[in-house]
Order: C-alpha cells, then sequence, then structure tokens
C-alpha cells in the first residue's frame, strides 16, 4: 500500500512469543489487527525495538513484515525497521522486507556508530543504499547523547532527499530536538515529524509536530491517540488529563528512563495485563518482570481503567 500520509500515530508493533521463544503467528496476527482498528492508527511499524529486533535473525524479521503485511492487506500499509551494520546487508535487508509486503522503511543507524561515530557522507551514503529498493525511508533519530546520533546538519540534509518522507524523533535532549525540527522544516516544510519519546508524549507533541511513531503505542494505542487528539485541538486541559492517566503506565514500563530491553518486556507484561496479547514471553537474554514491577504496572491500569487481569 502507498502511505498517502505520515500524520498521526503509528505503533512500533510488540512481536508475541510462544514459551519456547518461536513467533507465534496466530498471536501477531491479532495484535496487529487489534492496532489497525484503533481510531487514529495510520499505520503498523515491524521491527522496531519494541519488537525485540536484535533477537531476530534477518529471516525472522523478514517473517514479522510479511505476517503483519498480510493480515493488514488492504487496511493501512506497514513499515519495517531496518537494523543493519553495512551498506550491503542493509539493502538485502530493505529488498526482503519490501517483499515481505513493507511500504516504507524506518532506518535505524548502524550500531557501530555508537561506538566510532559517523561522518555526515556516511549517513547520506546509507540512506542512499537503501533508497534503492524503491521504498519511503523514516529517518530514525537517535539520542543526542549516542555518537550516532545525527547533527541539526545532518538532519537538514536528510530532510532535501526526495524519498526521506518523515523523520522518528527520539533525541531526548528538548532543545535539539526544538532545533531539529526548525532546520527539518526549513529544509522542507512537507517532510513529517514523528515523536518517538515514549516516556514524554506530552512535552514532545506540543513542539509542532505531526504525530508519534512509538513502542508505547502497542500497549496503548487509545491513550496515545487522545492526547495527541487533545494536542492537535490546542486543549491543553483535556492533553494534561489524558497524560495523568499514561504517566504512571509510563512510570511502570519505562522506570523513568529510556527505553530498554527490560523496559520492553515489562509493556509485553503490561499489554498481558490489559487484555491485549495472551502471552508476554519474551526472548533471552531479556529478562521477565518481577512481581512488584507486575504490581505496579496491575496499579497503573487500574488507574487507567484498562486492568483486565
Amino acid at each position: 500500500m502507498t502511505i498517502k500520509t505520515y500524520s498521526g500515530i503509528i505503533p512500533a508493533i510488540a512481536c508475541p512469543f510462544t514459551d519456547d521463544h518461536r513467533i507465534d503467528e496466530p498471536a501477531l496476527r491479532r495484535l496487529a489487527s487489534w492496532l489497525a482498528a484503533q481510531p487514529g492508527i495510520i499505520a503498523i511499524m515491524t521491527n522496531g525495538h519494541t519488537g525485540e529486533v536484535f533477537s531476530l535473525t534477518a529471516r525472522e524479521r523478514a517473517l514479522v513484515t510479511k505476517i503483519v503485511a498480510e493480515e493488514l492487506a488492504g487496511k493501512i500499509p506497514v513499515i519495517s525497521s531496518i537494523v543493519c551494520e553495512g551498506l550491503v546487508d542493509a539493502r538485502e535487508h530493505a529488498q526482503m522486507a519490501r517483499d515481505a509486503g513493507a511500504s516504507g522503511l524506518d532506518v535505524m543507524p548502524p550500531h557501530h556508530w555508537l561506538r566510532f561515530g559517523c561522518r555526515p557522507r556516511h549517513v547520506i551514503s546509507y540512506f542512499e543504499a537503501i533508497a534503492l529498493v524503491g521504498l519511503d525511508l523514516i529517518a530514525h533519530v537517535y539520542p543526542a547523547w549516542t555518537r550516532a546520533s545525527y547533527s541539526t546538519a545532518t538532519m537538514s540534509e536528510l530532510a532535501k532527499l526526495p524519498y526521506v518522507r518523515a523523520f522518528k524523533c527520539g533525541q531526548r535532549d528538548m532543545n535539539k530536538y526544538a532545533a531539529d525540527i526548525a532546520a527539518v522544516r526549513a529544509a522542507d516544510p512537507a517532510k513529517a515529524i514523528l515523536t518517538c519519546h515514549d516516556e514524554y508524549l506530552l512535552a514532545s507533541m506540543v513542539q509542532g509536530v505531526d504525530g508519534a511513531l512509538v513502542g508505547f503505542a502497542s500497549f496503548i494505542p487509545g491513550l496515545i491517540n487522545a492526547l495527541w487528539e487533545a494536542v492537535k485541538a490546542g486543549d491543553l486541559t483535556k492533553a494534561m488529563a489524558v497524560q495523568a492517566l499514561i504517566t504512571p503506565l509510563k512510570d511502570a514500563v519505562y522506570g523513568g528512563g529510556e527505553p530498554t530491553g527490560e523496559a520492553h518486556a515489562r509493556m509485553k507484561a503490561g499489554m498481558w495485563l490489559a487484555g491485549v496479547i495472551e502471552n508476554p514471553a519474551v526472548r533471552p537474554p531479556t529478562e521477565a518482570p518481577s512481581e512488584n514491577e507486575l504490581q505496579t504496572l496491575r496499579c497503573a491500569l487500574e488507574h487507567a481503567g484498562l486492568l483486565r487481569r
């Protein structure tokens, strides 16, 4: 499917597993269909951090995209993240995602950049290689404190590339976030800017963005869309009331910090407690939450009126 707009909410879908850590295809199909039916959802993204992408093989990543794309055919488009280290494997993964039914690709920076950094030309070359498969690209922007973070000048150059349609912004530095938004808008106002600040949604939504691409929307899509609708309407009172329901859930999942493997395990447990999925299993070495963490999730879900177990 062609992605006509990037304005709205895009969940980064969790990947359900069986107890022996295999991809649970029926559960993944149910979750994808449930998310697609929620108000405000414009697309689904597979193979994000929330989908435990680092525990999946290349074939499994393509399989997850294929399952979700088949399930949602004719409903909403599917985006797949590309998580690779070099130009050749990135192009191969992109081709596999396209053949599996993806309509767009979320491009994460190669993770060796986290240690060694990169030059601006490296970034452009990486996007150019992936763009050869002919799909829309979303630039996944890493936190400002990492060496894989794009400079504001690089953000501006990426915005000028015709195949880069949107930015998944997770700078986790509000000063740089604001500067990067301004730079992208100046370079090409048509490019969409989506917050991926799961842990402070309201503060990042009111910066003039176009929506959110967050794993948290795999858990509480209704609340996140309600928050977005209040922000768009300029209703700060309502937005703060919705955020007051989200905050305890955010604290229970993220613990006051950024997303991590264990945070995604807590989110899966929350999805299980809310009746969204039937099995909260995660793949090792990610660890399941403790009983104390489960109790915190129960309290947060009860506060939001979402507790089902």
